[in-house]
């Protein structure tokens, strides 16, 4: 089976440019939000390029993610990953054991697939209260959001505010997913080994599953609601944003 870095590294035109425009963005917003700023990473390969700029250029930007207590072992997987490569110890957000349990009581372990409404419910509890936590006294964050992803995030900015007030910095806004695996290519970026298995967004083990080439890489997320906005709270935008 060919690795994902076979099936879509590529240098494009305008690669370098690309690269370049997303550290100065990075480092912009690390001067501009000393101390207060996170990147935000789902440990997807995008995170995982972020995640490299800033060891890479040693722009201070912390690093935090969730774990809602049902991802994959092989995204648990990359964050001693991540302290072994770049010496940067992950910050680990994690949703209140009691209302877990109160949750999984109430409605069952697998009610994600109940109902929109109970999916969303686990969400919040699993994802959207320990990110609250995550932001809390941060002026700014920054995630992998590419226009290239979804139909929902075509229109993806470089930044913007928040609902918040916070600014959220998007470096990877205008990258296609060629330059994403040859960034990991040409800097030997470690990844998800699921990407390798057509997994290329990756969620909690029981929403996420593996997607046939072609096919949107959202498809892959809570597939069984259909079609609609395959997101989970995290990153919806507001309206106003800035270009």
């Amino acid at each position: 089976m060919r690795s994902a870095i076979e099936l879509h590294a590529r240098k494009t035109r305008g690669y370098e440019a690309r690269v370049a425009h997303a550290v100065a963005l990075l480092r912009e917003a690390a001067e501009d939000h000393a101390g207060t700023i996170v990147q935000s990473s789902s440990l997807g390969v995008e995170g995982m390029v972020l995640t490299d700029m800033i060891a890479r250029h040693r722009l201070g930007i912390p690093v935090a993610t969730l774990d809602t207590g049902r991802l994959h072992a092989e995204t648990r997987a990359l964050i001693p990953a991540i302290h072994q490569r770049y010496g940067i110890e992950v910050q680990v957000y994690a949703p209140r054991q009691e209302a877990v349990l109160h949750f999984v009581r109430r409605h069952g372990e697998d009610a994600m697939f109940e109902s929109v409404e109970l999916r969303r419910a686990c969400c919040d509890t699993r994802k959207l209260e320990p990110m609250k936590r995550l932001l809390e006294g941060r002026s700014a964050w920054v995630t992998g959001l590419r226009r290239e992803q979804s139909e929902a995030r075509s229109t993806v900015p470089f930044f913007e505010i928040d609902a918040e007030g916070r600014e959220k910095f998007y470096p990877l806004a205008d990258w296609s997913e060629a330059d994403i695996w040859h960034y990991v290519s040409v800097n030997e970026v470690p990844y998800n080994e699921l990407h390798d298995r057509f997994f290329p967004s990756i969620g909690c083990a029981p929403c996420t599953r593996a997607v046939s080439l072609g096919e949107d890489p959202r498809s892959g997320r809570w597939w069984w609601e259909g079609e609609g906005v395959r997101e989970c709270g995290l990153h919806l935008r507001p309206e106003k944003a800035v270009a």
